[in-house]
């Protein structure tokens, strides 16, 4: 069995935090390290450490949740901008392996920092086509064209 997450552990009531939403598949409350004022954490109840893990059901709970944890932090903060921030795995930064999502207002100068290093697209319709064909179970193409 797997050493419980800090995140398990609020889950399972052991550690307190300060809840600002929750449901049967997601809780969200705020970072005890913030990068800013209003840095609120999204997480599914279902205890999975990657995003690519997670079941369609938990997966669309977060999508229905994370825009209303954005607009209360902005209400509450005040803030105009904002940044929504998951990682996985070990190498792109991602320290608590339990799935995970930051939504950190950006005020004044506080807020997420971010050294963007843009590439090329070389091949660009055959990896749309790669994952394309990984979208459907059979390796069918979807139902759609782009």
């Amino acid at each position: 069995m797997p050493i419980p997450t800090i995140f398990d552990r609020i889950l399972d009531g052991e550690i307190p935090c300060h809840r600002v939403y929750e449901d049967e598949h997601v809780l969200s409350f705020l970072d005890v390290s913030p990068i800013s004022r209003g840095h609120a954490l999204v997480i599914p109840k279902e205890r999975k450490a990657h995003l690519h893990e997670l079941s369609d059901e938990s997966a669309a709970a977060i999508g229905r949740v994370l825009p209303r944890i954005a607009r209360a932090v902005m209400a509450a903060t005040g803030c105009e901008h904002y940044n929504v921030l998951q990682n996985n795995g070990a190498q792109a930064h991602q320290s608590v392996f339990h799935v995970h999502f930051h939504v950190i207002p950006h005020i004044g100068d506080q807020g997420l920092g971010v050294d963007w290093k843009p590439g090329t697209l070389a091949d660009g319709e055959a990896l749309a086509q790669a994952i394309r064909a990984h979208l459907e179970p059979n390796g069918t193409q979807p139902p759609y064209t782009l």
